[in-house]
């Protein structure tokens, strides 16, 4: 009879832990982006980290707003809202209670899920473009509530509340900087609120929330309480969007009524559409493109300027682009790649991994 070794002992691990990765790719891939997560901040810059903990807070905005569009097919442009409710509520927690930041983001989820059912609860009588134009309104009118006098003294008015003396720093001696810190509880926030995100569209309660959207009458036919699911689904919604917004009052150490305009709300939109509408994952690819495809559009702008400049000299006559003209021609070439991405992937990049897959498995048949 052979006798195992600690060396063959640890080798048959090994190799029993490699075959279960092999047929299980979920959890193997999970694996590889705890390893990842933990390493990426070792390895990059201060600023790499901090945009890509912004793509995470993106992320997790783009995926409420999934829920309530992709899976429920109720319309929002007010999402900016609730994500300027999560970045005020943790902000004043923390300068008029000394509240600890971990604390704040619960807080902020709670009061987001309250604000998202209570309107969705007269937006039950709206639907389509009716709905998404309220949404809209609601868009307009908060950073202008936020600036009202009678809460001035809790919101900073115009000037905002400035966080940057009650950002944590790693606990327990741990040795990382304050960015590295808040990308690592970003990081674990995210995979918190996508697990969540999972869960809850793959359950009985996702499954109410597909059919509502697939065919509302049908839905009631087979005993779905309409109005329960969609004020609940407006509340997770806009959940998830608060815990975005307390994060990124935790990153940018800043918060001012300003910086959640009606254009953070179209971006979290563009994300969700650029991603796949009712595919989670798109909301990674989402936001990678708010994230950086701006910076691009804005270099390729500026080259644009700088080269016909060049071309001027040689011919007098050619138009030339100033700075000014420049920075407005940003938005154009934003606007071009946009309308692009969406002619060449109409179901976002959702629609274009499903058609590659699909093509793949015929060429493999």
């Amino acid at each position: 009879m052979k006798t195992s070794t600690p060396v063959t002992s640890v080798i048959a691990a090994i190799g029993a832990t490699v075959i279960t990765l092999a047929q299980n790719w979920k959890l193997a891939g999970f694996i590889l982006v705890l390893i990842a997560g933990a390493i990426f901040p070792l390895c990059a810059s201060g600023v790499f980290t901090f945009q890509i903990t912004q793509l995470l807070i993106y992320a997790i905005a783009i995926a409420g707003l999934n829920l309530l569009t992709g899976f429920n097919g109720q319309f929002s442009l007010g999402h900016s809202a609730f994500y300027a409710i999560g970045a005020y509520v943790s902000a004043v927690l923390m300068t008029q209670l000394d509240m600890p930041f971990y604390l704040t983001i619960p807080i902020a989820a709670a009061v987001c899920f309250v604000f998202g059912f209570l309107f969705g609860l007269p937006a039950l009588r709206l639907e389509g473009i009716y709905l998404a134009l309220a949404t809209f309104a609601l868009a307009i009118a908060t950073p202008q509530i936020l600036k009202f006098k009678p809460v001035e003294h809790l919101t900073g008015g115009v000037q905002g509340l400035a966080l940057f003396h009650l950002k944590p720093e790693a606990p327990f001696g741990l040795p990382f900087d304050q960015d590295q810190w808040t990308f690592y509880v970003t990081f674990a926030v995210t995979i918190l609120m996508f697990f969540l995100a999972f869960s809850l569209v793959n359950s009985r309660s996702g499954r109410a929330m597909k059919a509502i959207r697939d065919n509302h009458i049908a839905a009631k036919v087979t005993g779905i309480d309409l109005s329960l699911f969609k004020t609940l689904t407006f509340g997770v919604s806009a959940l998830f969007t608060g815990v975005a917004g307390s994060l990124s009052a935790l990153l940018i150490a800043f918060v001012a009524p300003d910086s959640f305009q009606i254009t953070l709300a179209i971006a979290i939109f563009v994300g969700m559409v650029v991603g796949g509408v009712g595919w989670i994952p798109g909301a990674f690819l989402g936001a990678l493109f708010i994230l950086f495809v701006p910076n691009i559009a804005e270099h390729i702008a500026f080259g644009l300027s700088a080269f016909f400049d060049l071309i001027r000299k040689v011919i007098p006559f050619f138009p030339s682009i100033g700075e000014q003209s420049a920075k407005g021609l940003t938005g154009t070439v934003y606007g071009v790649f946009l309308i692009l991405l969406i002619y060449v992937m109409p179901s976002g990049l959702a629609g274009l991994l499903r058609l590659a897959v699909q093509r793949l498995a015929r060429a493999r048949s």
